[in-house]
């Protein structure tokens, strides 16, 4: 009821202040509940960002283009998603509907890509945002923002100074001719930038039509066989590799199907092109458990397989032959 003056007491005037400050309370929860959906999701994608652009990205002789790839391609859904949120505690009616774009174009743009990512780390995200952002309050709004920057700009740093370090310190002598390997029991000429070494994606049975008709100093494909060239086997592969200028002391264990090594290898000379896409070379050995898939060694010296068919960007090979 209400006293002279107008105002609220009493029993109803208790109801209606719980009420209202009820009503706050679960603005903020859904606000602060948005918030931190968006700070973790940001970081994944900028911890996921960060290693992948030093690991398959990072290679062009330019640092503008590798920059641009670095914003735009593996920072941009971390970038998305605080713009979005940025975006949204500002005008939330223009948030949410960024948001929901945001999650059809998803849809559209990646409409091969699984479950597991399109929809759980991307679309559903980004409505579920929209819908927290927009009926929620995450006062106070200063500590909102700068979660929501500066969490996945620590993470970003924090993978990539040391990453980047080593991408800078990485071994180019500038030589894609055929190099002389030796080291750890094993010695190959390893083919020259050509049609045995190419900067593209090749699939396993090709890499291996085109090893059996290389020339002797492989830098043609001849018309008839010429059984001179090949492809590595794993273990040769393994104890092949090498980090800065010196063999890595790989040791391939075939039962274990493991590569073990004294130190690191990374994508360096005389094995590897610092400045080429391609971080997998195909080698001579399937798997085991499925002969529709081959093995593959990574720059870091790591072994694993994948479907023949394969032939992405970064998946090539390097066309070896005795001494």
């Amino acid at each position: 009821m209400k006293n002279s003056n107008g105002i609220y007491s009493g029993a109803a005037g208790l109801t209606e202040a719980q009420r209202r400050g009820g009503g706050m309370k679960k603005k903020r929860i859904l606000g602060w509940a948005g918030v931190s959906v968006t700070v973790v999701l940001s970081g994944i994608w900028a911890w996921w960002g960060a290693v992948e652009n030093f690991h398959e990205g990072w290679y062009s002789q330019s640092l503008l283009e590798n920059l641009f790839l670095f914003f735009f391609q593996y920072l941009l859904f971390a970038i998305v998603f605080v713009i979005l949120a940025l975006v949204i505690l500002r005008w939330k009616k223009a948030g949410l509907i960024l948001h929901l774009l945001a999650g059809v174009f998803c849809v559209w743009f990646f409409s091969g890509a699984s479950f597991s990512v399109l929809g759980l780390l991307i679309v559903i995200p980004f409505a579920a945002l929209g819908l927290l952002y927009y009926y929620g309050e995450p006062y106070p709004l200063k500590w909102a923002y700068r979660l929501i920057l500066f969490v996945p700009l620590i993470i970003t740093l924090a993978v990539s100074v040391p990453q980047g370090i080593r991408a800078a310190q990485r071994l180019d002598d500038g030589d894609l001719g055929t190099r002389i390997v030796e080291g750890n029991g094993v010695t190959l000429a390893w083919a020259p930038r050509g049609p045995g070494w190419p900067d593209r994606g090749v699939s396993w049975e090709e890499a291996r039509e085109i090893c059996r008709y290389l020339s002797e100093d492989g830098l043609t494909v001849m018309e008839t066989e010429q059984n001179i060239w090949r492809l590595p086997t794993a273990e040769e592969a393994v104890r092949s590799m090498t980090i800065h200028g010196e063999n890595a002391g790989g040791v391939w264990d075939i039962a274990a199907k493991t590569a073990v090594y004294e130190k690191t290898p990374d994508k360096e000379s005389p094995l590897w092109d610092v400045h080429s896409k391609v971080i997998y070379y195909w080698t001579a050995d399937t798997s085991g458990e499925d002969e529709t898939r081959a093995c593959i060694i990574v720059y870091h010296g790591g072994i694993y397989d994948k479907r023949k068919t394969d032939h992405q960007a970064y998946l090539s090979f390097r066309a070896v032959k005795a001494t």
